[in-house]
């Protein structure tokens, strides 16, 4: 047993407390306990947590955890430094394309309307100019003047009536795009108007923050690695749903369904290197990963009524 476990069970003992005690304070597995106060660090989860579960066992039985750094600092690995990843929102991202894309198809079917009569009507002038042409290059020099007129009434009247019914079909076209343009309008309409997801923070305490999944038909949680993390999830019932590590390069992250779930528990043994997703949306920590590295994260959900 080195010094500094001895000195961390001396005071542990002082307080009157077991080692269950311990781990039902700090959440810091038995093992992990009395391999600190042997000074065995060889079945921690990684160097990183010699100092995070240190620090919660010194805050546990009344000791300044500085203190103990300062003072045992050659029987203690050196503290990591990882820089937090910062990604920027899914759902903000998805959010942002999916109105640039709603503005686009509200428009398009006006422009492509718009096209298409000025293509027709420069179809139809061709074609008539055309055709004038070539009826006056075929008339015979013996015809009169009155059968002259009477084939040129004949043509601009057949000319007009084509004209008239392409114009009702393009009429007609439009008043049909007019249409689905103002019901897919109205549709964007009523999903703005239906309230939105959110995830708020309702109760916060040292390490432990308590969040409210609000407005949502179900509740899909995510927890994903950026380097490497240990996490233990749970139901509301107190059962783990997994327990290990999750590593950038190896199992990156984990999914749950707690959509038939009232709450869920997740235990993130490395917040700077943690992100945690519900219904694809990350949700910040409350308590910055730069002052407690291990956090407890709680999760109530109630089903959206409609």
């Amino acid at each position: 047993m080195t010094e500094l476990g001895n000195r961390l069970k001396e005071a542990r003992l002082a307080k009157d407390m077991s080692l269950d005690d311990l781990q039902k304070v700090t959440k810091i597995q038995k093992r992990y306990l009395m391999g600190i106060e042997e000074g065995d660090y060889s079945m921690m989860p990684g160097k990183f947590y010699v100092r995070a579960f240190i620090k919660q066992y010194a805050e546990a039985v009344g000791i300044e955890p500085e203190e103990i750094f300062e003072q045992y600092k050659n029987d203690i690995p050196a503290q990591v430094n990882d820089d937090i990843p910062e990604k920027l929102s899914r759902v903000q991202s998805r959010k942002d394309l999916s109105g640039r894309t709603s503005k686009v198809f509200d428009i398009l079917p006006k422009v492509l309307i718009g096209v298409f009569i000025i293509g027709l009507i420069a179809v139809l002038y061709n074609f008539l100019g055309t055709k004038d042409q070539a009826d006056n290059e075929e008339k015979p020099s013996d015809r009169t003047d009155g059968q002259t007129v009477i084939e040129e009434s004949e043509n601009l009247s057949d000319s007009k009536k084509d004209e008239n019914d392409k114009d009702e079909s393009a009429g007609d076209k439009e008043e049909s795009a007019d249409k689905d343009s103002a019901e897919e309008t109205a549709e964007d309409q009523e999903a703005e108007k239906a309230p939105k997801q959110e995830v708020a923070v309702v109760q916060s305490s040292g390490n432990g923050t308590v969040y409210e999944l609000k407005n949502a038909d179900k509740f899909e949680l995510e927890v994903v690695s950026t380097g490497e993390t240990w996490v233990n999830i749970k139901n509301g019932k107190g059962n783990s749903l997994y327990q290990g590590m999750l590593t950038a390069d190896g199992t990156k992250s984990h999914k749950e369904d707690f959509s038939k779930e009232s709450e869920a528990s997740i235990v993130v043994g490395n917040s700077t290197q943690t992100e945690i997703y519900v219904n694809g949306e990350k949700i910040e920590y409350k308590v910055p990963p730069s002052q407690s590295v291990k956090q407890d994260i709680t999760i109530k959900y109630a089903p959206k009524t409609e």
